[in-house]
């Protein structure tokens, strides 16, 4: 038996699997973020991060009812900032990734000093709210007594491993995410870097996501109910868990992940940096990934349902039967800034070509063709860095139904696949954790249908999608000027 175990941005998820793929039991609890201020978004790593993942262990271990347990791997939202002391205690909630927006300046700041081309050249990836380094800057310009006392950078898969084995250490690809403090062309550490934003931090051990990097301790067993020494992996991001746990690791295989934010990665066998993508090391030695992250997807959609009053199976009924281009809607999913490939955290939404005729249907087909456009003008930023997406995998809750993923196929021209498993990254945790321990996993989780695109479809989104594009060029300035104000507003200010 193989145990995973995912924490998400707003549920923790675990499975228990056999050696055959085959899921015998699952576990969730659901949580919430912290917005303490605007464009802040955190999460306490004691009471979500642990006290998740220990009721959702034990409830998996009873569920094996005394059958042997060979191995577990952990996955977490990332990349995240988690500030600890010498013993692995967190000094203060966790800084989650892009979506926290706070450190704008220290981004600018570390942009100047190091120059925007040489970041993007050696760490892969440009300088956004994604980045860990000027969230580390942050800290310390802002939180000196914090930063006093720490020792150790943690992101919840690596929180979760340290405190579960007492090893300090950190897959690649996670790593490869805390720019500029990461040479993704050396694979290791840019210590000269780290030391100029972070002086002093001792940075974690690194290893691959399958890697078995510890076992559990007897203290960590009395807590969780987990048997001692039960394996270790060192985990990853979930989005890349998701990904190997539907078998995307092939060059050109590319997951599309349907969630509350829609979320992109694409197996490289070399980097290829682009300013509008983030490139990382891949979830195995020799690969790399090229990642998109839209800010909403399932956001936006569950905006529109509370607004109306309504429930999805109603929406996605009526928006079935409503034609290509939503009788002349266009969206700009923006709810929430946008990050790849606009990295513009002052974007915001916009419905254009309302008329009093409108239903709530054209409105929610319109929400899921905005977000078409949103991975298709991704997939474009992809094929334009030189990786051309092959083979496109659909994960998610929002696979189901069909209506969502064939409005993206329509809209791209591209096929998907779908597996017979869209359970997430828990999935991936136990797949990556039966690797660790020798196992064959080719035969998990099988391709069990493709959405296949219409052609007439394809060709009638087309002006919509140039349109698209340039509605957010046209229209940009007086966004940003709303955000402004918006930001005002939260702060108490006339």
């Amino acid at each position: 038996m193989l145990l995973g175990i995912d924490i998400g941005t707003s549920g923790s998820k675990g499975v228990l699997v056999d050696r055959d793929g085959m899921v015998e039991m699952r576990a969730e609890r659901p949580h919430r973020v912290s917005t303490p201020r605007p464009g802040w978004v955190e999460h306490d790593a004691e009471s979500v991060w642990w006290a998740d993942f220990v009721a959702i262990a034990r409830e998996l271990v009873a569920a094996a009812d005394g059958e042997p347990i060979d191995a577990l791997a952990v996955s977490g939202i990332g990349p995240c900032l988690l500030p600890a002391d010498g013993y692995g205690r967190p000094l203060r909630p966790a800084i989650l990734y892009g979506v926290d927006t706070r450190a704008g300046i220290e981004i600018a700041e570390l942009e100047d000093e190091l120059g925007a081309d040489t970041v993007l050249e050696r760490s892969g990836s440009p300088l956004t709210s994604q980045a860990v380094g000027p969230k580390l800057r942050w800290l310390i310009r802002h939180e000196p007594q914090v930063w006093k006392a720490t020792r150790m950078l943690l992101m919840a898969s690596s929180f979760l491993v340290y405190r579960l084995t007492g090893r300090y250490v950190l897959d690649h690809q996670s790593a490869s995410q805390c720019v500029p403090m990461y040479d993704l062309m050396a694979g290791a550490w840019a210590t000269d870097w780290a030391d100029s934003v972070a002086p002093g931090l001792t940075l974690p051990e690194l290893a691959w996501p399958a890697e078995v990097v510890g076992r559990v301790t007897r203290e960590a067993a009395a807590a969780t109910g987990l048997p001692a020494g039960l394996p270790v992996t060192t985990g990853t991001i979930d989005a890349w868990a998701e990904a190997a746990g539907v078998g995307v690791r092939a060059p050109g295989d590319t997951m599309v992940m349907y969630g509350t934010t829609m979320f992109l990665t694409q197996v490289l066998t070399a980097p290829r940096p682009h300013p509008g993508l983030w490139t990382t090391l891949g979830t195995w030695p020799g690969t790399y990934t090229s990642a998109a992250g839209m800010a909403t997807s399932g956001a936006v959609t569950d905006w529109l349902r509370t607004l109306t009053g309504s429930d999805f199976s109603e929406l996605v009924d009526e928006a079935a039967h409503v034609p290509p281009g939503s009788r002349g809607l266009l969206v700009l999913p923006y709810f929430a800034g946008e990050r790849t490939p606009l990295f513009d955290p002052d974007a915001r939404g916009l419905i254009a070509g309302l008329t009093l005729t409108h239903q709530r249907a054209d409105l929610y087909r319109a929400v899921l063709e905005g977000i078409g456009y949103g991975v298709r003008h991704n997939l474009e930023a992809m094929a334009a860095a030189g990786g051309r997406a092959h083979r496109l995998v659909a994960v998610g809750g929002g696979t189901k139904g069909g209506l969502w993923t064939r409005i993206v196929s329509d809209i791209t021209g591209l096929p998907q696949q779908l597996p017979a498993d869209t359970v997430g990254a828990a999935l991936g945790n136990a797949r990556l954790a039966a690797e660790s321990v020798g196992l064959d996993t080719a035969a998990w989780n099988p391709i069990i249908a493709t959405v296949e695109p219409d052609p007439a479809r394809t060709a009638h989104y087309e002006p919509y999608y140039r349109h698209y594009r340039d509605l957010y060029e046209s229209t940009r300035n007086t966004a940003h000027f709303l955000a402004a104000e918006q930001h005002r507003a939260a702060r108490g200010r006339p």
